[in-house]
This record gives C-alpha cells, sequence and structure tokens, in this order.
C-alpha cells in the first residue's frame, strides 16, 4: 500500500513550503496536491483511487472551506476514519473548537520560519506515516 499524503492548500507560496518541508526532512511519500474544498472531495471520495493515509487540510479554502470538507469526509462511511490534520495559519480559538467538533485528528498552526515548518513536517510524517495505526476500514 502507498502511502500518500494529500495536501489540501491554496496559496502557492505555502504549498512550497510545505512540499520543501516535507522533502528536507526526509519524508519520500507520494503528495498529492488539492488546490480547493472540492478538489479536495473528489479526490477523497472517488471510489476509484484509495484513500490516503492522512491529509492536511487548509481552512481557508476557495469553493468549500476546510470545515465543510471535513464536515463532508465525516459523513462518508468510506472515508470517515481518514487521518485529518488541520494545518492553517489561523489563530481563532473557534476554528480549533470546531476543527475538533467536526473530527480533526490534530490541529497545527503553521509556523511562519522555515526552520520550524520543517521540524513540523518531520514531526508529523514521523508520527502520522511511521508511528499512527490506522484503523483497517481506512486502508482500503
Amino acid at each position: 500500500m502507498t502511502k500518500t499524503i494529500l495536501l489540501v492548500e491554496d496559496n502557492p507560496t505555502d504549498e512550497k513550503l510545505t512540499l520543501r518541508a516535507f522533502h528536507k526532512s526526509g519524508i519520500a511519500n507520494e503528495i498529492v496536491v488539492a488546490r480547493d474544498g472540492v478538489e479536495a472531495l473528489e479526490y477523497v471520495l472517488s471510489p476509484d483511487r484509495e484513500l490516503p493515509t492522512i491529509m492536511l487540510l487548509d481552512l481557508n479554502l476557495p469553493k468549500l472551506d476546510g470545515h465543510e470538507v471535513l464536515r463532508r469526509i465525516r459523513a462518508d462511511e468510506r472515508a470517515k476514519h481518514l487521518p485529518v490534520i488541520i494545518l492553517t495559519a489561523s489563530k481563532e480559538e473557534e476554528d480549533v473548537m470546531r476543527s475538533y467538533t467536526l473530527g480533526a485528528n490534530a490541529y497545527v498552526r503553521k509556523p511562519v520560519e522555515l526552520v520550524e515548518f520543517i521540524e513540523a513536517a518531520r514531526t508529523l510524517g514521523l508520527f502520522w506515516l511511521l508511528l499512527n495505526e490506522p484503523p483497517a476500514i481506512s486502508r482500503s
């Protein structure tokens, strides 16, 4: 099974920074990028595609915001156990609470400095790709 990361990010600078941080931290997994909420749902909910291992989900997205993407994923029988990590610049406590209420597995604020961002990417990758044991249903 391929351990794919789905990065849902509309900001080209943040996308490049995230990809660079994963590369610099030695994470060689395939990273698929969706640039809006609709594209993310089409990827995850496609019956013809294996679920990603994890989803890194920004909140402020065009077409469909991250909270609505998360709500729809948790309502889907096949995708409801997909680990979803909110990766956002938002520091609003309301966003944190709503994300967890909707079923986020983690909430990570994007570090501004590259060194901090690389360390955050390394830590996320180590835990979610190597240490975490997802339920068998989310693997298919």
